[in-house]
């Protein structure tokens, strides 16, 4: 198959397009940076340099394909957070109809159900709606849970002050998930044999935030390690102290209380998943080298 691999050599991304390759697909990957396109030829895929936001250049790329990897790359300096994802999914949407794609993997999120009270995520749903309307294009949403990366945001705090802490802490319940089970997901849904659009919950590992904190503290030496939960208003106040932009910052507290309520997890939680294969205790030993090095 000739499959388009968009997020450059991300974290899902490049472990996709080695599967990919390793079976023997044509695969092209989308860079915004001219300076990875060597990098993408020595993985074995042809490098397209260019904006997933621009359609024109979309529809070159996408033509002759047979499936499309979607993703939208972090963009925290975004004024719209919301729009900015309905214009990639949109361009998306035009560029796939356009060249006549039969199959398109949007990597979505847990919480994409939901048309409120997800902050970020929204963005998720609304282009999730937005495929989903194509014709004749199977779709699949992949929606994976809380990276395991994410807890590095936890890094300084940890230092600092010897805590972790967010508006979800204690015993909420984390379903978290590796850019690895996402990465083999990804690729069986690329290459599945049927024509059905669907939706499919990703996840490695679930446990409450005070068993993250526990594994955490026993191995970077803190043993006893909390995970507080403050409220709304302080987390806010906190973000908008570092400089995060007040819409950004609304949005991030809107995800964090969606986790501590589980609103997020509620339709997840009528459609669990099999476990993916990379479980925290292996992520936390990532997490310990990073901590003993900084």
């Amino acid at each position: 198959m000739k499959i388009i691999v968009t997020g450059s050599l991300g974290n899902i991304s490049k472990p996709l397009a080695q599967e990919l390759i390793a079976k023997g697909h044509d695969v092209t990957i989308i860079s915004s940076k001219a300076d990875k396109q060597q990098a993408i030829e020595t993985l074995g895929a042809k490098a397209a340099i260019g904006s997933v936001e621009d359609v024109a250049f979309l529809k070159t790329i996408f033509a002759g394909a047979d499936a499309l990897y979607g993703m939208t790359p972090p963009n925290f300096g975004a004024t719209d957070m919301i729009g900015y994802y309905r214009n990639i999914a949109n361009a998306y949407a035009e560029a796939a109809k356009s060249a006549g794609l039969h199959r398109i993997v949007y990597l979505s999120s847990y919480g994409a159900h939901l048309e409120k009270g997800n902050g970020i995520i929204r963005g998720s749903y609304y282009a999730e709606e937005i495929l989903n309307e194509l014709k004749d294009i199977a779709v699949i949403c992949l929606r994976p849970g809380y990276f395991y990366y994410n807890l590095y945001s936890f890094l300084g705090m940890i230092k600092a002050q010897g805590i972790i802490g967010s508006n979800f802490g204690g015993d909420d319940k984390l379903v978290m998930v590796s850019p690895l089970d996402i990465a083999t997901a990804a690729a069986e849904e690329l290459t599945a044999a049927n024509d059905r659009s669907n939706v499919r919950y990703i996840a490695s590992d679930e446990r409450t935030c005070n068993e993250v904190a526990r594994l955490i503290g026993e191995a970077i030496g803190k043993p006893g390690l909390q995970w507080l939960t403050f409220t709304d208003e302080q987390v806010k106040n906190n973000m908008l102290e570092r400089g995060m932009p007040a819409a950004i910052a609304d949005l991030l507290v809107e995800l964090g209380a969606g986790i501590h309520t589980g609103l997020l997890s509620s339709d997840y939680d009528k459609h669990k998943p099999t476990p993916g294969k990379v479980k925290l205790q292996e992520f936390i030993e990532e997490f310990a080298a990073a901590y003993n090095h900084n």
